[in-house]
């Protein structure tokens, strides 16, 4: 299914992404925190999800955690700032298929999200 979620506590970060990705053709819903990406994905069928590492609340791990366990077969793709690299191994060892260090090649992004998602 061509539906992502994005989920990033910063505006500009998630603009960015839904703008690139609806130019792919996908549908893009958008959750500043975990309590909504956990929401969304819920409710809708999501295909894959851009998750940032760091977000108030509910830390990009624990989301992802609480997503592999409803939806264990859920593409799920960490972003993360570049001293964050410890935080990457545990979240590859949840279940994440792909990670991100930002600042990112937004071209990379687009093109790893398209051959995990098809």
């Amino acid at each position: 299914m061509k539906h992502i979620l994005i989920v990033d506590d910063q505006l500009g970060i998630r603009m960015l992404l839904k703008e690139v990705f609806s130019q792919e053709g996908y549908e893009v819903s958008l959750a500043s925190n975990g309590f909504e990406a956990l929401e969304i994905v819920n409710e809708r069928e999501i295909g894959g999800v851009l998750l940032d590492m760091k977000i108030p609340g509910m830390d990009g791990i624990q989301i992802l955690t609480k997503l592999k366990i409803s939806h264990p077969d859920l593409p799920v793709m960490m972003m993360t700032a570049y001293g964050e690299l410890n935080l990457i191994q545990e979240a590859m060892n949840l279940g994440a298929s792909h990670y991100f260090t930002k600042p990112f090649d937004i071209f990379e992004v687009r093109d790893a999200v398209n051959n995990l998602i098809k």
